[in-house]
């Protein structure tokens, strides 16, 4: 019998409230996980910015994975290289990385609109912990005062690390301003300046003494410097300057009229015809289980699923579910805006409940011996999170430098050009949408009369009109929009009335890069793509899931084999929700790929002692002891001065030398 993975609600997850009796009832889980779980509903109480957040997720999880490599003899540090002695070890380390967790997360959520709020969070955990926050001291070699020093020089070495963080994470100063007036989301959108570009949203609007349309509040663009922000995996030869600065090779975005002409017109295409799927009420049903969905090749949606479950040995059986009831609820489970933990954080939640599970073992890459859970949790983090962060990077240094535009102003940009399919047919415009029966039609005098298809839309003769989800209902927590035709003109992604569509430009997903990102982290850090069981579930229950509208209109289960597989979904989810084309999802996927392999490799540097080839003196430092005992052996046969094993030391040993000079510290 497969065994599924608990996951909480997201709807349960963003109304989750810290108290003592949750604290104390995760006492049994070591105090990296604790701390994690606390950052995770900090997030979710503060302004969802994925960046910011994977950077707060990759600090803490330093502090953390510094403070416990203190004191033990192997490990390296990644910004912190004392080792501490102290008596009783793994308690100074679970003391210690209270301590380093506390002071990051407090610096970093000082600012929140939320910050009591968080506040009240992050003294709770320490008072359950039994740790006083009074304990400020960063003197001396105490657990408490090793966190505090932990934390203290990773806050002051990484404010400068190019988030402009001193500045809330603000654009520098002479930013571009965006090339396309604001689109005003109530009103039907108009011919762009650039299609190609980005466009700002307006939730709102006034009109003017002379019926001009004023903008009300416009967003602004978020973290177009993300790009140049200081990275934990990547190198400098990693990067390409030559396209300002980006890291991995990926493709420019398709462009109307421009490189990939087709695909962008497909793309968008393909995220209506998605769209005139969110409706439970067309009949259509689909297997969504591993038998028939998932098992991708990279950066396609090819995949026929897996005829067995390779831990039980037994087949996966169907899963049939309404169409529009999986869309809804694939759009809403990844969708990670307002109150969640955003996407980094939505991997930390999945990793947690791998943690949980109860045929899981704290094996790195599923072999040797089992650790502790707090050494396993420390070094799971800061690979994951340190991959999310480098995730973040890249995906923003693409969004800054392509600053491509979003569906919403795309879609209406071409619907409101007209149809592109008839050339003796009204509104004709080789930019225009593709005319697709029962999708995508001509309003026509016919059309409109009563009773007829596109009655509600009569006086718009000669416009294009889809067939879409219309928007949030009145009453969200008690109906649902179904499809209805709408004009091209003022189609909306399935998205929260207050939200729409994030502040940034869309190429590549973000969604994507972290999630096959986590994903490959995962799998390298417990030994296997599938999830623990070989299945991981999710179960949407009945009118009680859903928070854009009311849903789903039954109760089915959500089934991942893998976390490639939960991966795909993220970035398809997207597609459904209306927010990327298939043109930003596979490259992020690509991508992500490199990256989580990059960061596994990068931590795996830090968990085992270094190799003090130069260390002729055997004091674990290369310095000037060593220097000594070269020069005192230059021009002889001595093996331990040896180092370049060439049968004589001479020059080949002192540069040896050199280049690891302090490296062994």
């Amino acid at each position: 019998m497969d065994i599924s993975i608990k996951m909480a609600s997201r709807a349960l997850l963003a109304m989750a409230v810290l108290s003592a009796n949750s604290t104390l009832a995760s006492a049994q889980q070591s105090v990296a996980r604790q701390w994690d779980d606390t950052l995770l509903e900090s997030i979710r109480k503060d302004t969802p910015r994925p960046p910011v957040h994977a950077r707060n997720l990759f600090h803490t999880s330093v502090a953390m994975y510094d403070a416990w490599a203190a004191f033990d003899a192997d490990a390296q540090g990644y910004l912190f290289h004392e080792k501490i002695a102290a008596a009783d070890p793994a308690a100074a380390q679970s003391e210690a990385v209270s301590y380093a967790a506390y002071r990051v997360m407090r610096q970093r959520f000082a600012a929140s609109p939320n910050a009591a709020l968080i506040r009240g969070y992050l003294d709770a955990r320490m008072a359950a912990l039994g740790y006083s926050v009074d304990v400020v001291t960063t003197a001396g070699n105490t657990p408490a005062a090793v966190g505090n020093r932990v934390a203290a020089q990773l806050l002051a070495s990484q404010l400068d690390d190019g988030s402009r963080e001193a500045n809330n994470y603000s654009a520098p100063p002479g930013t571009a301003a965006p090339v396309n007036a604001p689109l005003v989301v109530g009103l039907p959108g108009v011919p762009m300046a650039d299609p190609n570009r980005w466009q700002p949203l307006a939730l709102s609007f006034t009109v003017g003494p002379k019926g001009n349309v004023i903008p009300g509040a416009v967003q602004g663009k978020l973290a177009p410097h993300w790009g140049s922000v200081r990275t934990f995996a990547l190198t400098a030869s990693d990067r390409d300057l030559s396209r300002g600065g980006v890291y991995l090779d990926a493709p420019a975005p398709a462009q109307l009229n421009g490189l990939g002409d087709a695909a962008y017109r497909a793309g968008h295409e393909d995220v209506l015809v998605k769209s005139c799927m969110l409706t439970p009420d067309d009949g259509v049903m689909i297997d969504i289980s591993p038998a028939v969905m998932g098992n991708n090749p990279l950066g396609t949606n090819d995949g026929h699923g897996r005829s067995v479950n390779p831990v039980t040995g037994q087949a996966y059986a169907p899963n049939l579910v309404k169409r529009g009831d999986w869309t809804r609820c694939l759009s809403e489970f990844w969708a990670d805006g307002p109150t969640s933990a955003t996407p980094p954080g939505h991997w930390n939640e999945i990793a947690n409940a791998v943690l949980d599970h109860p045929l899981f073992e704290r094996r790195i890459g599923g072999t040797g011996p089992v650790l502790g859970d707090l050494e396993y949790d420390v070094k799971l983090y800061v690979t994951l999170n340190g991959a999310m962060h480098d995730a973040a990077i890249t995906a923003w240094g693409y969004k800054g430098h392509f600053d491509s535009s979003r569906p919403i102003s795309a879609i209406r940009h071409i619907a409101s050009l007209g149809q592109s399919s008839d050339p003796n047919a009204p509104s004709y415009h080789p930019d225009g949408l593709t005319l697709m029966p029962g999708m995508c039609e001509l309003v026509t005098a016919a059309t409109t009369a009563p009773g007829q298809r596109h009655a509600a839309l009569a006086g718009h003769e000669g416009e294009v009109a889809v067939l879409a989800w219309p928007g949030v209902p009145g009453d969200a927590a008690n109906a649902y929009s179904g499809v209805k035709w709408v004009l091209g003109t003022r189609w909306m992604p399935y998205q929260r009335g207050n939200f729409v569509t994030p502040p940034f430009a869309g190429y590549m997903s973000g969604h994507s890069t972290f999630s096959r990102t986590a994903a490959e982290v995962l799998t390298r850090m417990t030994g296997s793509e599938y999830f623990p069981g070989g299945m991981a579930e999710f179960t949407c229950q009945q009118n009680q899931f859903l928070v854009f509208e009311d849903g789903p209109s039954e109760t089915f289960t959500f089934q991942w084999a893998t976390y490639y597989d939960a991966a795909d979904n993220s970035g398809v989810s997207r597609l459904y929700g209306g927010i990327h084309p298939d043109f930003d999802d596979f490259p992020g996927r690509r991508l992500g790929a490199q990256l989580g392999g990059k960061a596994f490799a990068r931590a795996s540097e830090l968990f085992t002692a270094p190799v003090c080839i130069a260390d002729i003196s055997g004091d674990g430092q290369v310095e000037g002891a060593d220097m000594a005992l070269l020069l005192n052996a230059w021009g002889t046969f001595d093996a331990a001065a040896d180092l370049s094993g060439d049968g004589i030391v001479g020059g080949s040993d002192l540069g040896m030398l050199l280049n690891a000079w302090g490296a062994c510290r």
